[in-house]
């Protein structure tokens, strides 16, 4: 099964982070992945100025990522979020970035392209 490793780069103002959970969809030329909550176990996960890196390992080959959803949905009260970017390593190495630079509040799919 394809594994992809997906960076995420929390901006560094005042209250940049979340508690919220994140979920990470990729969609490719050849189909999308499952829904996949990122979160480490007994870790502060997207806390201001982190850049945190989970493995999302999908059923099949997705082809050429072309975009991602992140969707954020709140864990415990409202929370806003400042995504930087976020990298996508393909399983054959090659490096996607996706910019995005700008507050996520409330709970809220956003779509990036690569940049």
């Amino acid at each position: 099964m394809p594994s992809y490793t997906v960076t995420v780069a929390t901006g560094t103002q005042w209250f940049a982070g979340t508690d919220d959970y994140v979920y990470l969809t990729l969609q490719g030329t050849d189909g999308c992945s499952e829904r996949h909550l990122l979160d480490k176990p007994f870790y502060n996960d997207f806390e201001r100025g982190a850049v945190d890196s989970y493995d999302v390992t999908v059923e099949e080959d997705l082809g050429e990522i072309q975009l991602i959803k992140i969707e954020k949905r709140k864990y415990w009260y409202k929370d806003d979020w400042y995504l930087k970017y976020i990298t996508v390593k393909t399983p054959v190495g090659d490096y996607l970035e996706f910019p995005c630079y700008r507050w996520i509040t409330d709970e809220r799919e956003v779509v990036l392209r690569d940049g």
